[in-house]
């Protein structure tokens, strides 16, 4: 998942001390890592547009993609009547041509058509559990859970959400907790107990356990490194993270 630099980032000090607290190894990936700089990321509508693009291809690559898509829509933003009426006035392989395959098409239009319904409580979201998050997201074809845990970290920047499906939580598990292999997610849930309430938070630093933060803190990263891209990728697979019809 990408998205642009958000204009502030919120304070995260609390769940900084938390997670030192839960052992050196974390501490030690903090140190490496630098500062959080997790925080609300744009538009929810373009925030799962931005998901559907990502499914089975790089975050590189859908990044681009997703430029492209967007300079289909006045001032560069796609919105959901935009959606469907841009669909319904491109042919299929202008749109192929933006990243939207066929299947990917339908995803977006269904989205787009739910929130033109208002099938998607956009203004309650932030006050729904977290099942109740899922349960409104997942009823758009090609929105899984992944996706809908994805949107509560980063659009709606809840602090303890756990993607244990996640292979890049896993393997940042496997590799900083220094476990044989990767842990399966009710192994990983178990794992993580330690580290609630700010789950988010240590979600975000395993992810990033590889990159290096800049000198001088200036900038935001908005994307992880190659390899745990590859490895986020991964979990996006239609077969195990996206709802299909």
């Amino acid at each position: 998942m990408w998205f642009e630099p958000p204009p502030s980032v919120p304070d995260w000090s609390a769940a900084v001390r938390h997670l030192r607290g839960t052992g050196p190894r974390m501490a030690a990936l903090i140190d490496r890592v630098g500062p959080c700089t997790l925080a609300p990321r744009g538009d929810p509508f373009i925030a799962l547009c931005q998901s559907i693009f990502s499914q089975q291809i790089s975050v590189a690559a859908a990044a681009s993609l997703f430029g492209k898509f967007r300079r289909l829509f006045p001032k560069g933003t796609p919105t959901p009547a935009g959606v469907v009426r841009v669909f319904d006035t491109t042919p299929a392989e202008q749109l192929k041509a933006v990243g939207l395959s066929r299947q990917k098409h339908a995803y977006v239009r269904d989205l787009a058509e739910h929130f033109v319904a208002k099938k998607i409580p956009v203004r309650r979201l932030p006050a729904m559990t977290d099942e109740e998050v899922v349960e409104a997201l997942t009823a758009v074809n090609g929105v899984g859970r992944w996706t809908a845990e994805m949107f509560m970290i980063f659009v709606l920047n809840r602090p303890d959400v756990f993607p244990v499906d996640d292979l890049g939580l896993q393997e940042g598990m496997r590799e900083v907790l220094e476990l044989s292999a990767r842990p399966k997610p009710a192994e990983a849930r178990r794992l993580g107990e330690p580290w609630g309430p700010w789950r988010s938070v240590a979600t975000w630093y395993l992810w990033r356990r590889d990159v290096k933060p800049p000198p001088a803190a200036a900038s935001l990263p908005t994307t992880v490194s190659a390899a745990a891209a590859k490895v986020r990728t991964a979990a996006v697979r239609p077969s195990a993270r996206a709802k299909r019809r």
